[in-house]
């Protein structure tokens, strides 16, 4: 028997023992990645120099992309590289930072999306008060309780799992590290510390959850009062979007994690882990795009933009002159 002082390196699930399979794999992979860089990097880069987009709403997306960013180069890249070069292993040290930092990005990202439906029941609810509730200080400090909160959550999760014995080998049922898989490497199945957690953090997940049902029953009974019905429209427009990454998140975190064990098995693990954790990062983006016109406007222009400067620099500079 061993115990979590001897384990140099865990190994993670491998998919397949098939090299071509292995290689289909790792272009899949890198085909998703790139398009989460490039849909989340486009919004970060068209919000941050787009004076349009200084209000509280585009603040938060901004944040989101940026979460999703880090939360998918967490998992994705490490994947890609063990498809690649045909091997399982990853360090100690290195699935130590895997869970923290994915938990952190996750947690600071359920929290930032609870924060947003607070700014969507603002707007529409009580938009006279919408500068006062949602000035730029008042923003920054939310946006900072929600990565605080995410990093505080994933700290104590890391450091209790870390500390639990591990007398069950080191191989991981995941393609990355995960908690819920590490601890069925543990020798402890009845510890209190965890437990503890559990439920602090079933509650606090549990209340922001009430909070964002709570915050569009109020959105919707306000909607539904707009007389005209371009009104309702442009009201429907700027919630629909975060409701369905809400409804995303939310749908296949839940699942993940209160799926009954009965029909707990690799591949539907493996399946469920790549809905919440490779997807969501990838889709948010297109979400936001494809019902904010004002957004997809933007994008396009500064997409427009970089081409004409680096596919046809001579005319670019021409007009400029």
């Amino acid at each position: 028997m061993s115990n979590s002082s001897s384990i140099t390196q865990f190994l993670l699930l491998a998919f397949t023992d098939t090299r071509e399979l292995q290689l289909l794999h790792f272009w899949l992979f890198l085909g998703i990645y790139l398009a989460a860089l490039l849909g989340n990097g486009l919004i970060i880069t068209t919000i941050a120099c787009d004076y349009h987009f200084y209000t509280p709403m585009y603040f938060f997306l901004l944040n989101l992309s940026v979460l999703d960013l880090g939360s998918i180069s967490t998992t994705v890249p490490k994947a890609m590289s063990n498809f690649l070069w045909n091997t399982r292993a990853i360090s100690y040290q290195g699935c130590v930072a895997q869970v923290f930092l994915f938990i952190f990005l996750l947690g600071a990202e359920y929290f930032l999306l609870t924060i947003m439906s607070y700014d969507r029941y603002v707007a529409i609810c009580k938009p006279l008060h919408y500068g006062t509730l949602l000035g730029s200080r008042a923003c920054v400090h939310m946006a900072a309780a929600a990565w605080g909160a995410g990093f505080l959550n994933a700290l104590l999760h890391t450091a209790n799992t870390f500390s639990l014995p591990l007398c069950q080998g080191n191989a991981v049922e995941q393609f990355f590290c995960e908690i819920p898989q590490i601890l069925k490497l543990s020798c402890s199945h009845s510890d209190l510390r965890e437990v503890g957690l559990l439920v602090f953090s079933a509650c606090l997940f549990f209340g922001c959850f009430v909070f964002i049902v709570v915050s569009y029953v109020q959105i919707f009974r306000a909607v539904l009062r707009i007389p005209s019905e371009q009104g309702r429209h442009k009201a429907f427009s700027t919630c629909l979007p975060h409701l369905a990454v809400v409804s995303l998140f939310l749908s296949t975190g839940m699942f993940a994690n209160l799926k009954p064990p009965s029909i707990s098995s690799p591949s539907l693990d493996l399946v469920v882990s790549l809905l919440y954790s490779v997807v969501p990062p990838a889709v948010n983006p297109l979400i936001y795009s494809l019902r904010n016109q004002q957004l997809k406007d933007a994008v396009w222009k500064l997409m427009s933009g970089f081409f004409s400067i680096v596919i046809c620099p001579s005319s670019s500079a021409y007009h400029s002159q």
